[in-house]
């Protein structure tokens, strides 16, 4: 007799399938208890040996298209190196990339270790402005954006670059 196939099985091979389908899985993740929706990639390690990706407090329609574009991006061999700014991944607004902090793995990426349960895989935030081009850590940002949408580094604040016309 065959084993009984887990929760985890399964979610395993529907995200296996969609990761074979379209270059990776995209997950959403919604508000709860006054914490932002996140969406996050599984399978960007396994396929492309690129960083997964997760994104916080976009609307989903939003979110499924950054991640994408990232998947689709890395897929033909870009790589985004962290602290760097970009003006074309999402239109109207700038993006940056900033290592996520092995501490967050669990709470944002825990559906990637259903293919790593040990933790061995990096992992990259997708940092967006507002459309007026406000970092969620400056002080003209909209009120309630940095809870918004956490950095999730070590310090809670980028990292990866230094102050500059780029920069915060």
């Amino acid at each position: 007799m065959p084993p009984l196939e887990t929760a985890d099985d399964q979610l395993r091979r529907e995200l296996l399938a969609s990761a074979e389908q379209h270059g990776a899985a995209v997950v959403h993740v919604p508000e709860e208890e006054g914490a932002a929706n996140f969406a996050l990639s599984v399978g960007c390690w396994r396929r492309f040996g690129a960083p997964e990706a997760v994104v916080i407090g976009l609307p989903e329609e939003a979110a499924t298209h950054v991640i994408g574009a990232y998947v689709d991006r890395i897929s033909r061999g870009e790589r985004f190196p962290l602290g760097k700014v970009y003006k074309d991944f999402l239109p109207g607004c700038l993006v940056t990339f900033e290592k996520v902090n092995l501490g967050y793995y669990p709470e944002f990426l825990g559906f990637v270790f259903l293919f790593h349960p040990q933790g061995n895989f990096p992992a990259m935030q997708i940092i967006v402005t507002t459309p007026e081009g406000h970092w969620p850590w400056q002080e003209d940002a909209p009120a309630g954006f940095f809870e918004w949408q956490p950095v999730l580094t070590e310090s809670g604040y980028p990292e990866s670059w230094t102050s500059g016309p780029e920069g915060p």
